[in-house]
């Protein structure tokens, strides 16, 4: 049994019209961060590390180029200053970045961060604990208001119950924070570890590191040169959790991701940082601004005119699609795989740009199923007739894979079960299975709204990604008593989606 492709093809289509470069050029941001670090909680149990991870985190952001602030032990009425101060800063198309590290505490889905006087609040209190905190969520809309481009959060705070105490009933609620699936556009979300797991402070009573686990390996990723965020989550998690495990502890931290296009934060190239370490000097800090890759020839920008182009790959049964963005007014696009060899134009569109008036080039490219990972490098002629470039971009086909199937599955997620009575009630999960490459694991509840099964899935086919083997059973035979189905997803790239239920 194949998929068939209209669905591939129609959100190919789309996309392809969505980055169609009519975008207003871009305006000089800049890069502006908070960071708090919480320890001397006055009625729960006191933190040894939230403030160093504060300080080792302002002092890396401010190796990046961010304008950085930082607050440590914050009361609720000092907490609520500083958000309001660091409002101030920011300004439309900024890059904000928030760190913080203390007590964090879940309240039915909501994350809540916890000012060093939060009360000691016991069984039947939620209120309370709601009031004398901070609102995860409010951070994220508070950005949104000022209008930022790019914003990063990340907290260091899965720490466990900080109201469990003996004699006591504590507020429900077990260690870690609820995962953060329904961000808006624009927002990259970090959690030192996952869903009803705990972060550790040390490895062990001989462990010195002022850091945090996380903290420690976070910062020293955000400072790789010429990784994008994912990259830098991707990283820190697989570093994390096998250092969790080699003290028999389950560790995994998770991202959440809703930017349009890759984000850089070191935008040194690693050729340049290579040859600056061969010779022995200290590589040039480049200030690119989030979400543009960096060229691998520097070249000074024209007053904001020259900007990197951003690719978007989708798999189809036929090969790779690649659409370029170019936020620049352009005349003409050119490629190449690798380094080497000739560029070849895209051609153009039936189409004409409104700001040029001359016919659109084409923003697309196809590959073969088989391409091989690649550096693409893509130039193209600017409305004063320039060539920009050669900006390279990174193809990489098992992960551009996933990110293309995790967004497919983000968009079409009430597609992911299906009701049929056919000799019985049956529920079918064929969507799932199209889609597999980018799902480590699916979890299902019958009648529950706790996943509690674990639904077999075939191993992905880099072949031929979307085509369910034939052996496959892609249903299952419920009772005919049976009235919902519950899903939740766990990714590939750890990160868990929304339980969803489905009824028939």
């Amino acid at each position: 049994m194949r998929q068939f492709p209209s669905l591939r093809f129609a959100i190919a289509a789309l996309l392809l019209a969505l980055v169609t470069p009519l975008a207003a050029p871009a305006q000089a941001a800049k890069r502006v961060a908070l960071v708090i670090g919480n320890n001397d909680y006055k009625n729960v149990p006191k933190l040894q590390k939230a403030v160093n991870d504060a300080r080792t985190m302002g002092e890396t952001l401010k190796q990046l180029g961010f304008s950085v602030m930082v607050a440590e032990n914050q009361s609720r009425q000092a907490f609520s200053e500083t958000l309001l101060a660091f409002d101030k800063t920011v300004e439309p198309g900024d890059t904000a970045f928030f760190f913080y590290a203390g007590h964090g505490f879940e309240i039915v889905g909501q994350n809540f961060l916890l000012p060093i006087d939060v009360p000691a609040a016991t069984e039947g209190q939620e209120e309370l604990v709601r009031d004398a905190s901070v609102l995860a969520d409010r951070i994220i809309e508070r950005l949104q208001n000022r209008k930022v481009r790019t914003a990063i959060l990340v907290f260091d705070a899965c720490r466990n119950n900080p109201f469990e105490r003996t004699g006591t009933r504590a507020v429900a609620g077990g260690g870690g924070l609820a995962p953060m699936t329904q961000l808006p556009e624009g927002v990259f979300s970090v959690f030192s570890a996952g869903p009803r797991q705990t972060a550790l402070d040390r490895l062990s009573n001989n462990d010195n590191n002022p850091n945090s686990v996380f903290t420690r390996t976070f910062a020293k990723e955000l400072l790789q040169p010429g990784e994008n965020l994912v990259q830098v989550a991707q990283h820190t998690r697989r570093i994390v959790s096998e250092m969790a495990e080699t003290v028999s502890h389950k560790q995994i931290p998770v991202y959440f991701d809703q930017m349009v296009d890759d984000v850089f934060l070191n935008g040194a190239d690693k050729l340049q940082a290579d040859a600056a370490k061969d010779s022995g000097k200290p590589a040039e800090p480049q200030q690119q601004v989030a979400g543009l890759s960096p060229a691998v020839i520097p070249r000074p920008p024209k007053e904001d005119s020259v900007n990197a182009p951003i690719a978007m790959f989708s798999r189809h049964n036929g090969g790779w699609t690649v659409v370029f963005s170019i936020v620049d007014p352009t005349l003409g696009i050119s490629w190449r795989m690798g380094t080497a060899g000739d560029f070849r134009e895209t051609g153009f569109l039936d189409t004409l740009d409104p700001r040029t008036r001359k016919r659109m080039p084409n923003p697309s490219v196809e590959l073969a199923a088989d391409a091989p990972a690649a550096t693409i490098e893509v130039r193209y002629v600017d409305i004063s007739g320039n060539l920009q470039g050669p900006f390279p971009i990174k193809f990489d086909p098992e992960a551009a894979l996933i990110h293309d199937q995790r967004k497919i599955l983000d968009m079409t997620a009430t597609s992911w079960l299906s009701f049929r009575e056919f000799n019985g009630l049956l529920v079918y999960y064929t969507h799932l299975m199209s889609y597999r490459c980018a799902i480590r694991e699916v979890r299902i509840g019958i009648d529950t709204t706790v996943p509690d099964q674990v639904l077999k899935m075939p191993p992905c086919d880099m072949k031929d990604p979307s085509a369910i083997p034939y052996e496959a059973k892609p249903y299952l035979k419920l009772s005919p008593s049976n009235q919902f189905v519950s899903v939740e997803l766990t990714y590939r790239d750890g990160s868990v989606s929304e339980i969803k239920s489905f009824r028939r």
